[in-house]
């Protein structure tokens, strides 16, 4: 079978599969949600009518969901999964964000049902994966890399075989502490420069120009809150989410994460007054906004 099963059409996936089907790959797609399914029909896509509709028309299947529970629900669960409808050697690619412990289950559960799993947890922004530059982290075999990586190509720009099955989401699990952690420090940061009444620009000049910048303050920020767009290519719900695993793996694995613990309480905080569904850049307003203080901005 040439034909590719996509499993989730979220904000990212929408996005990534369609760039799939445009570069030529057969696709056969399904979603909870029917709109975006119907987009990638008109793409040329074949619209599936459940799970197992994909598992058995597909020998290789990317899945994009929310969290582990519905990925080991499609992926390896009773029914309609992809488990009890595919056929041996059907190829897994999961993209989805999860903690490493479903991780390794999914893996397992499929090898020994004669499957193959890989997870490429998806690097980058929503903007990014409508525009066939997301980046991807990969754990699988070096064959099943190599099988997976012109379908890759055709969503990324970025990617990185990072070893054995598991390694692709540790990976991701380090980058997004890093991403998220920088996000609130930057806030942090920004929100004191308010207060203190200094110019923007020009703090900005300095900070660039010593080793205090970052990416997060370079890219991010200057081009989402501080420009006053906090619409989300991240949701700070989902950097809740991230962290949150991060912590777990970490607390599982025995190393303290203090900055990390101190970072979700802000999260939590932002979440708990309204801020989940904005841009996990907006963390600078959700502090600005509790502390009093006016929003940073670029001048006009």
């Amino acid at each position: 079978m040439s034909r590719i099963g996509f499993i989730g059409l979220g904000r990212m996936g929408r996005g990534m599969a369609s760039n799939m089907q445009r570069k030529g790959f057969d696709l056969i797609v399904y979603d909870v949600n029917p709109d975006p399914v119907k987009d990638l029909v008109a793409l040329g896509a074949v619209a599936a009518e459940s799970v197992s509709d994909v598992a058995r028309q597909a020998s290789v299947i990317f899945t994009v969901l929310p969290a582990h529970p519905e990925v080991e629900e499609v992926v390896i669960g009773p029914g309609t999964s992809i488990l009890a409808n595919g056929q041996p050697g059907t190829l897994v690619v999961d993209l989805s964000t999860i903690n490493p412990a479903s991780t390794d289950k999914i893996a397992a559960v499929l090898n020994d049902a004669g499957m193959r799993f890989v997870d490429s947890p998806i690097g980058r922004l929503a903007s990014h994966a409508d525009a066939g530059e997301s980046l991807f982290m990969v754990g699988g075999t070096k064959e099943d890399f190599a099988h997976v990586k012109p379908m890759l190509d055709a969503m990324g720009t970025s990617i990185t075989h990072c070893g054995e099955a598991g390694t692709g989401i540790r990976t991701k699990l380090v980058n997004n502490y890093l991403a998220i952690t920088s996000c609130q420090m930057n806030a942090e940061a920004l929100a004191l420069t308010q207060r203190f009444g200094l110019d923007l620009d020009r703090t900005l000049d300095v900070i660039h120009g010593t080793t205090a910048t970052n990416g997060q303050l370079k890219l991010n920020l200057a081009t989402k809150v501080l420009t006053g767009d906090i619409e989300p290519g991240f949701q700070i719900d989902l950097a809740h989410k991230d962290l949150s695993l991060v912590l777990d793996a970490a607390n599982a694995n025995h190393v303290p994460m203090t900055i990390g613990a101190a970072a979700r309480e802000s999260l939590s905080q932002a979440r708990s007054r309204g801020w989940g569904s904005k841009d996990f850049s907006a963390l600078l307003d959700a502090l600005c906004d509790s502390a009093g203080i006016d929003k940073v901005r670029f001048k006009s």
